[in-house]
């Protein structure tokens, strides 16, 4: 399947949608604190994303039952939010999907709860790090694997193993287009990169080993050996010079 380009006024709506997630995961950075639940945050999501106009892009998603994904400690991704509350020394990964006048926008960030350790605030520094090392092939004349290898060997360089059984992906008019984005080295380069592509680049990084296991909510992915692990996510968009962070406020940039 061709991996869509998207054009000038599409791109613009993309960008609208990348608004509302910076806008959302700003306000979930303030509000995570010990004692609030995640329920609370999917709460605080939802009043904003509707707010503007949009609606969340994961809710009725193959029946996923929350507007905005929370996985906390050795969760990875989709986690659904519910009564757990936040304690001091927790790391919470959330996701925030949008969709927009018909354009969909996703991005994830990991954030500490309280005062954490050295180690896991590490882990959440490198993991960010990560990603923009990643996206230093996210232009024109670059493969898809590029993105793939830089992910890997970086996060890997400091002592930490990426995810292999989750992928990031295109974005658009869909929440997920071509193509998959393997987080490790593949055997082909994949396709070249050209300008208007839109990736949702979404390095998720374990403490220990990159082994996963779904728990029975047939949802949350969690560490099989229990070891934090962190995610850090934008969709980008690919130009003939530097990427374009679609998802990021102009005063975190």
């Amino acid at each position: 399947m061709a991996i869509p380009i998207k054009n000038d006024s599409q791109i613009a709506k993309m960008r609208e949608a990348g608004i509302v997630v910076a806008e959302v995961l700003a306000l979930l950075e303030s509000s995570v604190a010990p004692g609030v639940s995640t329920r609370d945050l999917d709460r605080i999501a939802a009043e904003h994303i509707h707010k503007r106009g949009a609606k969340s892009a994961f809710k009725g998603y193959f029946s996923y039952p929350g507007e905005i994904c929370t996985s906390v400690n050795n969760e990875v991704i989709h986690g659904i939010p519910g009564i757990k509350t936040l304690k001091a020394g927790d790391i919470i990964s959330i996701d925030v999907g949008v969709v927009l006048d018909g354009f969909h926008a996703d991005a994830a960030r990991t954030f500490a709860v309280g005062e954490i350790s050295p180690e896991a605030q590490r882990l959440i520094d490198a993991t960010k790090e990560t990603f923009y090392k990643a996206i230093e092939f996210a232009k024109e004349g670059c493969h898809l694997n590029d993105i793939s290898q830089a992910t890997q060997e970086y996060a890997e360089a400091q002592g930490y193993n990426v995810v292999r059984d989750f992928v990031g992906h295109g974005i658009g008019q869909d929440l997920h287009e071509e193509p998959q984005i393997p987080l490790y080295k593949q055997k082909m380069r994949g396709p070249r990169l050209c300008k208007g592509m839109t990736l949702a680049i979404e390095p998720m990084v374990n403490q220990g080993s990159y082994e996963v296991r779904v728990l029975e909510d047939q949802w949350t992915v969690v560490t099989k050996d229990g070891s934090l692990s962190a995610h850090y996510e934008n969709t980008v968009l690919v130009t003939d010079g530097e990427p374009e962070i679609l998802t990021m406020l102009k005063s975190a940039e």
